[in-house]
């Protein structure tokens, strides 16, 4: 029966993505026409081809590993988790990343009262932890809303982290956080943006205060869990903060790159043919 509904969430994906990539990838005229087109044009047209391509790829195995480990059934919507896939394999690509196929994901999207980070095992298809998680105080109230990467802000940052080392602050056992994304997170080890427990993170607060407490803009977790989630992302492994932003981007969103290195650390589960060209000139 699981198989059954697998094939049954491939096929559907494959309709989704279908109409989208078709004409990019059968189609010899596809893009705009060119009377006499040069190697120089053709050269383009087979790099779109083919990039096109690889984002059908790699949406293909992504899905699998969302459903795999059942994600929707616990509230991650799947974009949320393609985005964060997608850092994932770009970090590693350059070599930020440690051994451990470990990825964080936080939903700010979500309200505070509900479970919003994830922590994933993408090796061995497993979610690891999901809990709840504080944003800062003047991101907003039950829902955060606004986000900066500026000294005193009091608010969350979102974007792409690679974890560092953990020391014994205040709040016990803490973990320190690198942000990438220039613009939105970068000051995040200057600010000691870090991952810590707190009381105010734990569910009991909501029954108290109708929401959960918010921190100064670390992403605090309930202190009967932070140990054991500390331990399992600490030294060197991706965090991705999700919210609903319009303004932000991101280098690690590409994803070409990140197909090429999950090809190179899956081969087995990448196994999809390039599309066929009319054009004989080599990229």
């Amino acid at each position: 029966m699981k198989k059954l509904r697998w094939k049954a969430r491939k096929r559907k994906v494959a309709k989704r993505l279908f109409p989208l990539f078709a004409p990019l990838i059968f189609s010899p005229m596809a893009g705009p026409v060119l009377s006499n087109p040069s190697k120089k044009d053709l050269r383009t047209a087979k790099k779109t081809t083919v990039s096109n391509y690889k984002l059908m790829q790699f949406d293909e195995v992504a899905y699998s590993l969302y459903s795999q480990m059942g994600l929707r059934e616990t509230g991650l919507k799947y974009d949320i988790f393609s985005k964060a896939l997608t850092g994932y394999y770009n970090m590693k690509r350059e070599g930020r990343l440690s051994d451990k196929s470990v990825l964080t994901m936080v939903d700010f999207s979500r309200s505070s009262n509900k479970k919003r980070l994830w922590v994933v095992d993408i090796e061995n298809k497993k979610v690891l932890h999901h809990t709840f998680v504080a944003h800062g105080r003047n991101s907003g109230q039950e829902y955060a809303e606004s986000f900066s990467n500026d000294h005193k802000s009091y608010m969350s940052s979102i974007g792409f982290y690679v974890t560092k080392g953990t020391y014994y602050g205040k709040h016990g056992l803490s973990l320190r956080l690198d942000g990438l994304d220039e613009g939105f997170n970068t000051n995040a080890l200057d600010r000691c943006i870090v991952i810590h427990g707190a009381e105010y993170a734990n569910p009991e607060f909501i029954d108290q205060a109708g929401r959960l407490g918010r921190s100064l803009g670390c992403p605090a977790i309930p202190t009967d869990e932070h140990d054991d989630i500390i331990n399992t992302v600490k030294e060197s492994t991706a965090l991705y903060i999700h919210a609903s932003n319009d303004a932000y981007t991101s280098s690690y969103l590409d994803h070409a790159t990140a197909m090429a290195e999950m090809v190179q650390e899956n081969p087995a589960n990448t196994k999809l043919p390039l599309p066929e060209t009319n054009s004989d000139v080599s990229i």
